[in-house]
């Protein structure tokens, strides 16, 4: 059974840094891209970023230049390194992949449960 869990979350100043990680347990054949998301209180989720498994990336517009997306593809698992952290950074922030466990053997999206950032002014 494929699972999803995500660590580092926690409460930082503003201006300060969080890299949270996100590894993918279980028999998996292949991943494709991996992504963060986040919802922040009395919002819709959004993409925060998106990496692929070629190494593209791609950015919310509210984070570019200060969040970056990387991968450890012989770990499966993905990380998100965010600097200058401010107020609006608050959200639960969640991993999502996607990807072909050997059963069911076809390329689904999984999700983990989420990491709340809180970022204090």
């Amino acid at each position: 059974q494929v699972q999803l869990v995500e660590s580092g979350g926690g409460l930082v100043q503003a201006g300060g840094s969080l890299r949270l990680s996100c590894a993918a347990s279980g028999i998996i054949l292949s991943i494709n891209n991996m992504a963060w998301y986040r919802q922040a209180p009395g919002k819709q989720r959004e993409l925060v970023a998106q990496i692929t498994s070629g190494g593209g990336t791609n950015y919310a517009e509210s984070v570019k230049g200060r969040f970056t997306i990387s991968r450890d593809n012989a770990k499966d698992t993905v990380h998100l390194q965010m600097n200058s952290l401010e107020p609006e950074d608050t959200a639960v922030y969640t991993c999502q992949a996607n990807l072909r466990p050997v059963f069911p053997p076809k390329f689904m999206d999984y999700w983990g449960k989420g990491t709340l950032v809180t970022v204090s002014s």
